[in-house]
């Protein structure tokens, strides 16, 4: 396979509003279209941010989607590369959105040679923050 890069992530999202909101006003995603309607879907919204795509549906009609778990196989959480966590960390918490994972009585908190923070998104989705680029 020769890549030339990501192009986006599927979130399928019970809470379609809210996670909209998060996405558009807490990590400043700019909305690139919404369509409603879409192959029995109520939404199909696909969401931008430098070049990286969210594509954000709501279920198929008549399905119920399951509770995000970190106990799931699979993509357990996206991280995005911040020149700042701190700086992040504030800006959101200001914004009055307040769901962070807490590790070791810590929001921010240090893994290796980075600091970083995990917010849950109103759909479960875990997003990591991080300010150094490592493994």
């Amino acid at each position: 396979m020769t890549m030339k890069s990501i192009h986006h992530v599927c979130i399928q999202t019970e809470k379609y509003k809210e996670s909209l909101d998060f996405y558009t006003n807490i990590l400043e995603f700019k909305l690139i279209s919404e369509t409603p309607n879409f192959h029995t879907r109520d939404f199909n919204t696909w969401l931008e941010l430098n070049g990286f795509m969210i594509e954000l549906q709501t279920s198929k009609k008549g399905d119920k989607l399951g509770m995000w778990s970190s106990l799931n196989e699979g993509i357990v959480h996206m991280c995005f590369l911040v020149d700042d966590v701190r700086k992040e960390y504030d800006r959101i918490k200001n914004l009055g959105y307040n769901n962070f994972k807490v590790k070791n009585g810590e929001e921010i908190y240090k893994v290796e040679n980075s600091y970083l923070v995990k917010i849950k998104a109103p759909e479960g989705t875990e997003i990591e923050l991080r300010d150094i680029k490592g493994i």
